[in-house]
């Protein structure tokens, strides 16, 4: 089974046991994170989306969160003195997949 998640701004496909790379989210290491934005499910020949996925959650662990690998901009304008040169870093948070399934109704 997989989902299509939506998180950052961007779109992840995630099946059980994957570890993906989205941007920062709050929280510990060892910590549970939970997905509500899911866009798309399927198993197998039956694909889910819209409003036919129901009540789906995805829940992950999540690893560790740190800075990415380093991007260097360099802007240079010939023959005119003009350099500049800097780095970024992003921070970014590693998470595993563990679940995908329904949502738990609570009874209060």
């Amino acid at each position: 089974m997989f989902a299509v998640i939506k998180t950052g701004g961007k779109q992840y496909r995630v099946a059980k046991d994957d570890v993906i790379v989205v941007e920062k989210l709050a929280g510990d290491a060892g910590g549970e994170i939970k997905f509500d934005q899911i866009l798309m499910t399927g198993d197998g020949d039956k694909v889910k989306f819209g409003k036919d996925i129901g009540g789906v959650i995805v829940t992950g662990t999540l690893v560790e969160t740190k800075k990415g690998d380093k991007v260097t901009v360099f802007k240079k304008r010939r023959r005119n003195t003009y350099r500049r040169k800097i780095g970024h870093r992003q921070a970014e948070s590693h998470v595993k997949i563990t679940a995908i399934g329904a949502k738990k109704e609570s009874k209060e």
